[in-house]
């Protein structure tokens, strides 16, 4: 049988999206008549968001926060949709030089803070939440997630702020010390998602794809780590498979791959809570105010029930 050829493309790869690249390399798509072209997003290559709206790309693992501007311009619903979930939590960690911590800890030390719109604005929100004054950390912005480790790994910084599998491998190899995580602070919220134009959610191949979703991302939470990082391992080739099998039992425990694959609103309400202590990064907060009678708020709620699918 011929398989149905896919584009996937992403705006940030590493083990927290699992469910997705686990669908991809576990047989499910095969299964349904699918084969996946993944291809995630490089500072040489077109933006993943540009690569779905050309068509380039069916769909691409995308934050949620990414639609907040076009949003907020458009009273119409969009064209592309974030239509399910991949993670419901901030897959986040803090890596300090020590194993002493106190989020306290953060004022007046030197943390290299990943500066992409919505890990910087949950950041900002989880210190929020602890009690601890942003403005008298020295922030540092060192580039991507690859020059953050690098830096850090030469001596700069006090902490740095990375997702796994960065944040476990530098525990691992003695360079560091995984002393906080996000999504245990700022608990469950729309992170990640899968994005595409409303016309491809239409087609025979959307509806096979979410078919086979729905069981990669059931599967990547239930299984037994171990399980779910063999699989995924081709993906992280330069990664051991025992910190591998670690940061995908961290991300299990912390819950971001339980639940349904919608988003659910009162995870997107979150999302929306956390920006308004960054409304420098664009947050729709007109939503706050009676969002029920605000005729907007159903196109502001960027979701589409996947059930539909």
């Amino acid at each position: 049988m011929s398989l149905t050829p896919i584009a996937v493309t992403a705006l940030r790869h590493s083990a927290f999206y699992s469910p997705l690249l686990y669908t991809i390399r576990s047989g499910l798509l095969e299964k349904e008549g699918l084969q996946a072209q993944y291809a995630p997003q490089t500072p040489s290559t077109t933006p993943a968001v540009e690569q779905v709206k050309s068509g380039q790309a069916d769909l691409c693992q995308l934050a949620v926060a990414a639609s907040f501007a076009e949003l907020e311009r458009s009273t119409e619903k969009t064209a592309l949709v974030h239509f399910a979930q991949i993670n419901e939590r901030d897959g986040f960690f803090l890596v300090g030089r020590t194993k002493d911590f106190q989020w306290r800890d953060l004022e007046n030390k030197e943390v290299l803070v990943d500066h992409l719109f919505q890990p910087l604005a949950l950041m900002k929100y989880a210190c929020h939440l602890q009690n601890v004054d942003y403005s008298k950390m020295k922030v540092v912005d060192a580039g991507g997630p690859d020059d953050m480790e690098e830096t850090f790994r030469k001596g700069r910084g006090d902490f740095v702020h990375l997702q796994g599998p960065a944040a476990q491998k530098l525990e691992y190899e003695g360079k560091g010390v995984v002393v906080a995580s996000m999504g245990d602070v700022i608990g469950p919220v729309a992170f990640s998602s899968l994005y595409a134009k409303r016309e491809w959610l239409k087609t025979d191949v959307a509806r096979a794809f979410m078919r086979a979703y729905r069981q990669g991302r059931a599967a990547t939470a239930q299984l037994a780590a171990k399980e779910v990082a063999e699989v995924v391992q081709p993906f992280f080739s330069e990664v051991d498979p025992e910190v591998l099998v670690s940061t995908v039992a961290v991300y299990q425990k912390m819950g971001c791959w339980d639940g349904e694959v919608e988003i659910p609103k009162a995870t997107y309400e979150k999302l929306l809570d956390a920006f308004l202590y960054s409304p420098s990064l664009g947050c729709p907060d007109s939503d706050r105010v009676e969002p029920e009678s605000n005729p907007r708020h159903g196109v502001r709620w960027c979701h589409l029930q996947a059930s539909s699918l």
